[in-house]
């Protein structure tokens, strides 16, 4: 770049680059020759146009994007605001720090040349004409696309990724227990909790402090209750997880569903002290309502840690243990897990950290090391993180056909959007059909745990940049697929409910009972258009049904306020599931059993 060059400022996020330095190769050397005068500058060129070096490839980048349009191409290298929208230059930008290396540099020149034909410098630079600007614009711009993915990007951590979602009733010990497993794998330092320590003794919460690393706000610290979902992260030498700390009022639960949305491993924390596992397993309590949704959203686990085993009340008594396991068992085989499968058993102590990470001594417990070594309660591991670590995931689908549904969306420098990888994988410059509107969107980036990857699996938590989409084009609950095979997306549905609740003044449902439906991470209001029969609790089945009532399965036709991206049960089951709640209680849950015909295009 010519040294007279000094009027341009660079946005801040390209600060390290310096005009014409690091981004293209030094041109070869020529033969010794004498050199010629400089001829004098043309007529029609400024001051400002002699400053430029046309070999500088961000000045050939913006020339291309003003079309060869010299006098807009200098106002527009001289705003860096509106420069910074241009993807062409923040590709540029970004790989500007990969590319120091001279073999790299090499590469760059051959991908930013203009021209193949051009020849050397020439000595004064003419005005392009419209002819010329045309061809070169085209051939430009796939250059600039190949260059762009320069910037090196991991495949990913190779090591399986798992969501844990803590549920359970109020004052459980959730936020305490997900706490200290930071703690215990050393994702907190010891000065964070020493400063915890002393914010829960001036709150006269002495035992609060590690819930504190989890409930970040006054408001959730103030009154001990969590009221967003937390989300931090930790890993062991075999596994990568994410908490999602859910809240435990009933206030929340729709808060609590979306963060179970996302859950492969749902770990429901029962208290042991003495009335809190009665209060939260009674009719009401959290505990029960918790364990329900759970299996609706799609956790494939469940693991039941018995908390707080070394409370006065309690003092790690194996009566206590077993007669919590015992009462819910039952329970949980009614909300549909296969308790030798799929559900796990084991007391702990969240906050002294007992059979979280290093299993509790003999001298305080003589009879768990027993117990899990004869393999009861499903499980042969006497600690909590390995037990996870032993648990496999069945049915994900890198291969499958690709699905995300929305978490959440936001603006930067682009719209990202939020979700899960629940089948198949997502790359870069991969293309997308967004469901239920259809629009088509490029991928430009994806970052998994904030780190930018050239691939992402089943299972992954993962951030997708949209080109070309709009922050109101995409939506909570929307579904990103592949635009050659999309799901379905539909406002009516034929599914099949089991009853759990029903509000205070309504009794039976029949045709015309309206809530909400939670399917993923959607949620829409619906009605009860039809019922077509039920099954009581002693099986018999009764055609052409009017109502149906609390533990009674139906099968009903639901219709949908918004059509809502779904699949049936049978062929993708996350995307199948759904529940039913209104005023502040899950009435049924169920599964999606027929969808409408697809239209004709």
């Amino acid at each position: 770049m010519n040294p007279n060059a000094s009027n341009w400022t660079p946005s801040a996020g390209a600060a390290s680059w310096t005009p014409g330095a690091g981004l293209s190769a030094p041109a070869p050397v020529p033969p010794p020759a004498p050199a010629p005068a400089p001829p004098p500058a043309p007529a029609q060129s400024s001051s400002t146009v002699s400053d430029i070096d046309e070999s500088d490839p961000l000045w050939q980048v913006v020339l291309k994007i003003s079309e060869g349009d010299r006098n807009r191409a200098l106002k527009l290298i001289n705003d860096p605001d509106q420069l910074s929208a241009y993807p062409e230059v923040t590709a540029l930008m970004e790989a500007g720090d990969s590319w120091e290396a001279a073999d790299m540099a090499e590469q760059v020149q051959t991908k930013m040349t203009i021209s193949e034909e051009a020849p050397a410098p020439a000595p004064a630079a003419s005005e392009p004409t419209p002819m010329e600007t045309e061809p070169v614009k085209k051939e430009e711009e796939e250059q600039v696309e190949d260059a762009a993915p320069a910037v090196e990007m991991k495949e990913g951590d190779p090591r399986e990724h798992l969501n844990l979602v803590f549920i359970g009733h109020v004052d459980a010990g959730k936020s305490t227990l997900s706490g200290n497993i930071l703690y215990l794998t050393d994702n907190v330092d010891k000065r964070t909790i020493a400063q915890y320590e002393r914010e829960a003794k001036e709150r006269n919460r002495e035992s609060w402090f590690l819930a504190f690393i989890m409930d970040t706000n006054e408001e959730e610290r103030a009154k001990g209750k969590t009221v967003e979902v937390g989300k931090a992260f930790f890993e062991s030498e075999v596994k990568r997880y994410t908490i999602l700390d859910a809240p435990g009022h009933k206030n929340y639960v729709p808060n609590m569903i979306q963060g179970a949305s996302q859950a492969d491993i749902g770990i429901l924390v029962i208290s042991a002290r003495k009335g809190e596992f009665e209060a939260g397993f009674d009719r009401g309590g959290q505990s029960r309502e918790h364990a329900m949704l759970a299996k609706t959203l799609g956790v494939s686990y469940l693991v039941v840690v018995v908390n707080k085993m070394d409370e006065p009340t309690v003092q790690w008594k194996k009566e206590r243990f077993d007669d919590i396991v015992t009462k819910i068992r039952p329970f949980l085989r009614k909300c549909g897990f296969t308790i030798k499968k799929e559900v796990k058993f084991i007391p702990i102590s969240g906050l002294s950290g007992a059979n979280v990470k290093e299993e509790v001594s003999e001298s305080e417990c003589g009879w768990w090391k027993k117990m899990h070594t004869a393999g009861e309660n499903n499980t042969d591991k006497g600690t909590l993180l390995g037990l996870l670590d032993s648990l496999v995931i069945p049915n994900r689908e890198a291969t499958g056909p690709l699905r995300i549904p929305v978490l959440d969306r936001y603006s930067d420098r682009g719209t990202i959007a939020m979700g899960k990888v629940e089948s198949g994988t997502i790359r870069p410059g991969t293309k997308v059909m967004v469901m239920p509107t259809r629009n088509i969107y490029k991928v430009d980036e994806v970052y998994a745990n904030e780190d930018p990857v050239s691939a992402a699996r089943p299972g992954e938590n993962v951030l997708i940049k949209l080109n070309g989409a709009k922050v109101e084009d995409i939506r909570r609950g929307y579904v990103i697929c592949p635009k050659d095979k999309p799901c379905r997306a539909v406002n009516k549905v034929i599914c099949e409910i089991a009853i759990a609740d029903m509000p205070e003044h309504t009794q039976v449902m029949t045709a015309g009972f309206q809530c909400m439906f939670h399917a993923h991470t959607a949620e829409e209001e619906c009605t009860v258009t039809k019922i077509f029969e039920t099954t009581n609790a002693k099986g018999h089945v009764i055609k052409g049904a009017r109502f149906a009532s609390v533990n009674m399965r139906a099968v009903v036709m639901l219709e949908l306020g918004e059509t809502v991206p779904l699949e049936t049960f049978t062929d993708m089951p996350f995307l199948g599931r759904f529940t039913l709640r209104t005023e502040g209680k899950t009435v049924a849950i169920g599964k999606v059993q027929k969808l409408p015909p697809k239209k004709e295009d």
